[in-house]
């Protein structure tokens, strides 16, 4: 299985909540509205995963004794 790129969280939030307004809007078809779903729900498992590797990375910082030491992470398929 080929590995998922890195997400830009703040990219993906962004384009994620201009997905929203564009739905409230009311203005897509039901097509593009399904479209925008699914792309927001992607958009979406996107964020929670850059937030829980973040959340992971500071986990592994702070766990040593009280030092700070920094590991790298591996993403998993």
């Amino acid at each position: 299985m080929a590995k998922a790129k890195a997400v830009n969280f703040e990219t993906a939030l962004t384009e994620l909540e201009k997905l929203v307004q564009s739905m409230e809007s009311g203005d897509l078809s039901l097509e593009n509205s399904l479209k925008a779903f699914e792309n927001g729900m992607q958009l979406s498992r996107d964020c929670q995963q850059a937030l829980a590797d973040a959340e992971q990375k500071v986990q592994l910082l702070m766990e040593k004794d009280g030092e700070i030491h920094s590991k790298t992470l591996v993403a998993e398929d």
